[in-house]
């Protein structure tokens, strides 16, 4: 794949809320349009959700979805991949453009070379964890990470409910972390409504996807506007 020409997003660490916007919950006949209409309204990253229909029951997008996608792009490009197997693929979304590959723990039996992999391609390295998943799966892996992603929905759909038994997962998190510069994202039934009690467990990254579509368009970004602000306000107003 012909690697992108654009120049990586410089990523410095800050504990600052973020606010991910999922285009899964996108228009799909817009996409470029409804990345550059949610930067404009005030999301961090964009999410980009890669499912295989294999490791989770749907499909979306590949890496050529992710090279077409960056130009539309200014900020960060974080992509998680819910595929397996996933190593024979980093080249290829890193190639894409990707600022953030982040794997599922459970995608495979070598996560710790697939972290490796991810940061030798000049990546910043996540790892997910499926509501499933106890927090020692990445206990051993905390000084190979850039970003822990907690599941607080099963994946492959969007529009789910949140899963609250996750909070303490997010707890435990961020108290092996300790000052490791590791950013906390969570993914899955991020609303108004839940983005406090995320943030309050110590989360740093919120991804919500029909929680920041809803009721706009590429026609009304303002919509966006006004959801990315309230679930960030939620947020910001829980940790103080």
């Amino acid at each position: 794949m012909r690697h992108c020409q654009r120049k990586d997003a410089v990523l410095p660490f800050s504990r600052m809320i973020k606010i991910a916007p999922s285009i899964l919950a996108a228009d799909f006949a817009n996409f470029g349009a409804e990345c550059r209409a949610i930067e404009a309204q005030g999301a961090d990253w964009v999410h980009v959700d890669v499912m295989d229909g294999h490791f989770v029951p749907n499909l979306t997008f590949g890496p050529t979805m992710c090279a077409s996608l960056r130009p539309h792009i200014k900020g960060v490009m974080d992509v998680h991949l819910m595929i397996a197997p996933v190593d024979p693929y980093l080249e290829a979304f890193a190639s894409a453009g990707a600022d953030i590959i982040t794997a599922h723990v459970e995608a495979g039996p070598h996560i710790h070379r697939t972290l490796q992999a991810i940061r030798s391609l000049g990546k910043k390295a996540g790892v997910a964890l499926n509501p499933g998943t106890p927090v020692e799966a990445v206990a051993g892996l905390l000084d190979m990470v850039d970003l822990i992603c907690v599941m607080t929905v099963n994946p492959g759909f969007g529009g789910q409910g949140f899963i609250s038994g996750q909070l303490p997962k997010i707890v435990e998190l961020r108290r092996l972390i300790g000052d490791r510069p590791v950013l906390i994202e969570v993914d899955g039934g991020v609303t108004v409504a839940t983005a406090p009690l995320v943030a309050k467990a110590g989360a740093d990254v919120l991804v919500a996807g029909s929680a920041v579509f809803k009721g706009g368009s590429v026609s009304d970004p303002a919509t966006y506007g006004v959801n990315i602000r309230a679930i960030r306000a939620a947020a910001v107003a829980a940790v103080g």
